[in-house]
């Protein structure tokens, strides 16, 4: 087949493995492996899921997969914890470029060949891209919406768009496997955050990370405020420990929301004896709720309603998650945290 203009800039395609964590996957895990196996690049590659243990059918679907297709292959990951089954999959993996996938993203038809041709054009140790977070319900739209506001998460690139160009982290990610048995892999201690804090060490090793447009990957957000608060918890309880891990790895777009938390929380007290306190979390609520309806434009009705809810779990959920971070969760990582352990 003759070879796009893409397929020719590109020196030579490597092997790429291809690593999923998977843990009660029953309904999407073969449709996720169709998604990887129908990628159109020009190399060989192989997908390596690295199985939990699941309650439900996911390891005979796993199984069933495998023996439908010889590059599906499978390791167990005892734990279930994300970050021991992404150092499992690497371990077990064959490939010089490493690809990371999730169970729930949905990646693009070309995604491995445009993320190893950036790779190689920018010379870059780890390529990501857009995490486009779609949703279906009224309310996972509005979680979607917030999730791809400035308002809500800041101005990282792989949540808001934005042009090339080397960045702290990125979604998902595409690395090469050198630098990945560098730095050690991901840090295991890490249940959520690992992502972040492993491209922090590749970035203190001169590594490059690298954010591209040309890649976009569908992301399902949480279905319930409940859930969604939960996870953005853990998210803020986990950065803090990145904070306690990495000195000046901390900046004001991660001290806004336990900012906020502090502030409002006091001057709503003191509210309670001195009435013109009550401004500040007057005027939180006015942003949000503004914040929250401009950002949804063009959205139904419904959607633009529930975004300024959303806007607020997420904010609170992370500022408490931060604050309530206990000291010992920051115990028991890597023995080396400037190199990582091994793989």
């Amino acid at each position: 087949m003759p070879a796009d203009d893409s397929t020719a800039s590109a020196p030579s395609w490597p092997f790429v493995s291809v690593i999923v964590p998977v843990l009660n996957e029953e309904r999407h895990l073969a449709d996720a492996v169709a998604m990887i196996g129908a990628q159109d690049y020009p190399g060989e590659f192989e997908i390596v899921l690295a199985l939990g243990p699941s309650s439900d059918r996911t390891d005979e679907v796993a199984a069933g997969l495998a023996a439908a297709d010889e590059r599906v292959r499978l390791v167990p990951n005892p734990t279930g914890r994300t970050p021991n089954g992404l150092n499992a999959a690497i371990g077990a993996s064959r490939g010089e470029i490493i690809a990371r996938v999730d169970g729930h993203a949905e990646i693009p038809v070309d995604y491995l060949r445009t993320a190893v041709r950036v790779l190689q054009e920018q010379d870059a140790d780890n390529v990501g891209g857009v995490m486009l977070a779609t949703g279906r319900t009224a309310f996972e739209r509005a979680v979607a919406t917030a999730m791809r506001s400035k308002i809500g998460v800041g101005n990282a690139a792989f949540h808001v768009g934005g042009a090339a160009g080397e960045a702290e982290t990125v979604y998902l990610g595409v690395f090469r496997r050198e630098m990945l048995q560098a730095v050690g892999g991901f840090d295991e201690h890490y249940a959520r955050a690992q992502d972040w804090e492993m491209n922090h060490r590749i970035r203190a090793r001169g590594g490059r990370i690298w954010f591209t447009p040309d890649l976009v990957v569908t992301y399902r957000p949480r279905s319930t405020p409940k859930a969604l608060a939960r996870q953005y918890f853990q998210y803020g309880r986990w950065r803090h420990v990145i904070a306690r891990h990495h000195e000046g790895s901390i900046n004001l777009r991660y001290l806004a929301p336990p900012a906020m938390v502090l502030g409002t929380t006091a001057m709503g007290l003191l509210g309670l004896v001195w009435r013109p306190a009550l401004m500040i979390p007057a005027a939180y609520a006015g942003a949000v709720t503004l914040g929250g309806i401009l950002a949804g434009k063009g959205e139904p009705p419904a959607v633009r309603a529930l975004t300024p809810a959303a806007l607020a779990v997420m904010h609170w959920s992370w500022g408490l998650g931060y604050l309530t971070s206990p000291p010992s969760l920051a115990e028991g990582r890597m023995a080396d945290p400037r190199t990582g352990g091994s793989l």
